[in-house]
């Protein structure tokens, strides 16, 4: 099972929506928010994804559903979010998890690729965090979180997920003032490099990159999945009731380098947190291993 250090009666009672819940940070959130008694609510685009990450967590005695939807769709949202409330009642928690891009210099992304990038990371977002406002929230009350990026100092080789990531953590401080009179709690989660399936989607010319990842980081490493989920299922608890309006770094420091001052070996490593009993090594990095 899955070995959250919060309690395992954290979420009870409570309905948690995890966009992007199919894979990678998603499905492990999903899965550390069942294990702490929530209903969970899987959101993707691919509904094989959501039945293996459901059978998962059925087979552990976690509540979930799973539901189809293309976020960057206002009408899809808007109906979504309306079948949600009409068959659970309430929404206590979102978890705008879904996101994608791909690596590109900025001089060649098409107008159609940067569109794409902004409106699944941003727009599709936005959509949903309003809508479970307008058609809950408001009422109720309740906590979002928002997964963005390491993109301070820019995003080299991704400038459109770069842009659509820093509009997401100003959407965050400005949600954070407005719905906080709904008692609405908005906050945001910046992931660095992660050691999930995300990695294997990119082309195979950029598995050598990808490995040496860690040699930016002053943790000298990558997070897991469980780390990243961790900082989430933080921010939607109790515990975080008076933080609104920011954004958790969970990057091992990566943003603190600075150029031409060199970086010290650790010493004294600071173990991994790996709870998600179901994480897996991407194939990128088992094949780092073999060699």
């Amino acid at each position: 099972m899955y070995s959250s250090i919060f309690r395992p009666d954290l979420f009870q009672g409570k309905t948690m929506i995890v966009t992007g819940g199919g894979s990678g940070i998603g499905r492990c959130t999903a899965h550390e928010l069942a294990g702490l008694g929530a209903t969970v609510l899987i959101i993707g685009r691919t509904q094989a994804k959501l039945d293996a990450v459901s059978e998962e967590i059925t087979a552990l005695r976690g509540k979930v559903f799973s539901y189809v939807c293309n976020i960057r769709d206002e009408d899809s949202v808007k109906n979504l979010i309306a079948t949600i409330v009409r068959q659970h009642g309430h929404i206590d928690g979102l978890v705008n998890n879904a996101g994608g891009q791909f690596p590109s210099p900025l001089k060649n992304i098409s107008l159609k690729g940067w569109e794409a990038v902004l409106q699944t990371n941003l727009t599709g977002g936005f959509l949903m965090a309003r809508e479970c406002l307008n058609q809950a929230m408001e009422k109720t009350g309740g906590t979002i979180v928002n997964i963005v990026a390491d993109m301070w100092g820019g995003m080299p080789g991704m400038g459109h997920s770069g842009a659509a990531r820093a509009g997401m953590i100003n959407f965050t401080e400005t949600a954070a003032f407005e719905w906080a009179q709904y008692g609405v709690r908005v906050n945001a989660v910046a992931p660095g490099y992660v050691a999930s399936s995300g990695m294997d989607a990119y082309p195979p010319e950029m598995a050598s990159t990808i490995r040496e990842f860690p040699r930016t980081v002053p943790l000298q490493r990558f997070a897991t999945e469980a780390e990243i989920s961790a900082a989430i299922v933080f921010l939607l608890s109790e515990a975080a009731s008076f933080i609104t309006g920011t954004c958790l770094r969970v990057d091992g420091g990566r943003p603190n380098v600075r150029g031409g001052y060199p970086m010290a070996e650790v010493k004294n490593k600071v173990a991994a947190y790996d709870g998600f009993h179901l994480a897996s090594t991407p194939k990128v990095l088992q094949k780092q291993e073999t060699k």
